[in-house]
């Protein structure tokens, strides 16, 4: 009698492509099968407003910027920064961009600043190497 030393995976092949089918033809019958609802008129047209995102800035020399407008270096530029966050909702986005030469205490002074206000929408850009 031959002894068997392999596993024959042809069956299990073809159980996988028969799911694959069953998958993708359901999928199809998911999309098209949507309910079909009459939306009531309003009269406003107004959709809902995107907010644009907020960039702040830090260069190496620890000089802040916000939108590319200069605020000061260090404490006089994380006071300057202050009366704009406050006008900013908590949904808005923030990009914050630190220069790699920039004194982490800067850093830390913007992010405890949207910490505070709970501005917590925010996104570190960081470069591949």
């Amino acid at each position: 009698m031959r002894r068997m030393d392999q596993i024959n995976v042809i069956p299990f092949i073809d159980v996988m492509l028969v799911l694959l089918a069953i998958v993708l033809t359901t999928a199809t019958f998911i999309v098209e099968g949507r309910l079909q609802i009459r939306l009531p008129a309003a009269q406003t047209k107004a959709a809902p407003q995107e907010i644009k995102p907020v960039e702040i800035a830090i260069d190496a020399d620890g000089r802040i910027f916000c939108d590319a407008q200069s605020l000061g270096t260090s404490a006089a530029g994380l006071a300057a920064l202050e009366p704009l966050l406050n006008a900013l909702v908590a949904e808005t986005p923030i990009v914050l961009r630190v220069d790699a030469q920039a004194h982490f205490g800067h850093f830390i002074g913007v992010v405890e600043r949207l910490k505070a206000r709970e501005l917590d929408r925010l996104t570190i850009l960081t470069r591949r190497p």
